[in-house]
């Protein structure tokens, strides 16, 4: 929110989504709806989504992709469960889902029954891979990463790294979720629904698409980005006098100028060798030790002031955790602070986007498991007497 309080309104206030996911890549989708407005209900199995009870580096799994969401227990192992996820759906305008193929379809959710039943509806099925040879494949994002060459761009040769987050998994989400919002602007004009899927696989093949179509042009396999052949003159990593780390680029020849006069390097703005772009690119070999024994001479805080001064691209290397004490992170409406159903709080980045000059700020709480099962459930008629004999009510 701005300093005022002043949020955004939300885009898709009165639609309702129902969920049946667990990890990363369907809980992200659904926390996109969830940002952008929409009712989204989590149905859970009686003993919870066991994503709840991750530790480690899958700790935050449930309380980031799950928040905004209502929480409703049911045996699905049993008619009369089932028969209440069928009358939930009756209400929604979105179903999403991403366990493997077949697991849904024996709960009677196959693309026939649903168009024929629910018509309307639009269902989001978050896979590891698109319709193809590798449609039956189990995937998570360190896998498609590998079979991609996402993995072998990002680290040096020869040691193939995985991007330092679940990027796939919530690009997945997101590229869920825009599909929805498709599907609902052509559902406003047609009636109809839509079956979508989303290929984690795909999503990651897309990530490396510039690389790919290099090679077509070019007939150059590019090497991977820590051995890339750099295309400006200073687009590099380096040491302060503090022992911190600052990124520093010099992309133009105004920059350039610039750059050796306010750092006092004569020697490279007035070398001839350095005189055109291309010059002082080539010439990376031998200036960059020169500009890394300037820069060293600094702090942190003094060379990132001279830089923003000039105006230059930098960035001082940051871990996660510092983004807590960013200034620009910090801002009203740069982080929503939620509740986990313990009661604990944590703060999370903010949705990406402003509308109209506000941010996308709501209520973003965790439900503990069964929450909001009794309540949904007398929603949709069933009675008290009903509730109690689906023996799936958590508080």
């Amino acid at each position: 929110m701005t300093d005022n309080g002043a949020c955004a309104p939300l885009p898709l206030e009165g639609v309702r989504v129902v969920e049946m996911t667990h990890m990363v890549m369907g809980p992200s989708c659904g926390m996109f709806l969830v940002q952008l407005g929409a009712e989204v209900i989590k149905v859970e199995p009686p003993e919870g989504d066991k994503t709840r009870l991750l530790t480690g580096m899958g700790a935050a799994f449930f309380p980031v992709f799950n928040r905004g969401k209502r929480s409703v227990a049911l045996d699905l192992k049993t008619d009369a469960g089932r028969d209440a996820l069928y009358r939930l759906l009756d209400t929604a305008d979105g179903f999403v889902e991403n366990f493997r193929d077949g697991a849904v379809e024996r709960l009677g959710l196959d693309d026939a029954t649903i168009k024929e039943r629910w018509p309307r509806l639009i269902r989001v099925s978050c896979k590891g891979f698109l319709s193809g040879p590798y449609a039956h494949r189990p995937a998570l994002d360190e896998v498609v990463q590998m079979m991609s060459g996402l993995a072998y761009m990002t680290g040096p040769k020869g040691n193939p790294l995985r991007v330092g987050s679940s990027a796939n998994d919530i690009m997945g989400g997101m590229h869920g979720a825009l599909s929805f919002l498709g599907a609902l602007l052509a559902r406003e004009r047609n009636g109809s629904g839509k079956s979508i899927r989303v290929g984690l696989f795909e999503n990651s093949l897309l990530m490396v698409a510039q690389h790919m179509v290099q090679y077509q042009l070019t007939g150059i396999e590019p090497p991977p980005m820590p051995d890339r052949d750099f295309s400006w003159p200073v687009y590099d990593i380096f040491e302060t006098a503090d022992g911190r780390q600052v990124f520093v680029g010099v992309v133009t020849g105004t920059q350039w100028v610039q750059f050796c006069e306010e750092f006092d390097l004569p020697e490279l703005a007035e070398d001839e060798r350095l005189v055109t772009q291309v010059d002082r690119i080539n010439a990376r070999g031998w200036t960059i030790p020169i500009v890394a024994k300037c820069l060293i001479q600094f702090n942190e805080t003094e060379l990132v002031e001279k830089l923003e001064q000039l105006g230059l691209p930098y960035s001082p290397i940051k871990r996660p955790v510092e983004m807590y004490d960013d200034p620009h992170v910090k801002r009203p409406g740069g982080l929503v602070t939620s509740r986990n159903a313990d009661g604990t709080e944590f703060q999370t980045p903010a949705m990406p986007v402003e509308y109209d000059g506000l941010p996308v700020v709501g209520e973003l709480d965790l439900p503990s498991l069964g929450f909001d099962t009794e309540k949904v459930l007398s929603e949709l008629g069933y009675s008290d007497e009903e509730i109690d004999s689906l023996r799936c009510v958590r508080s």
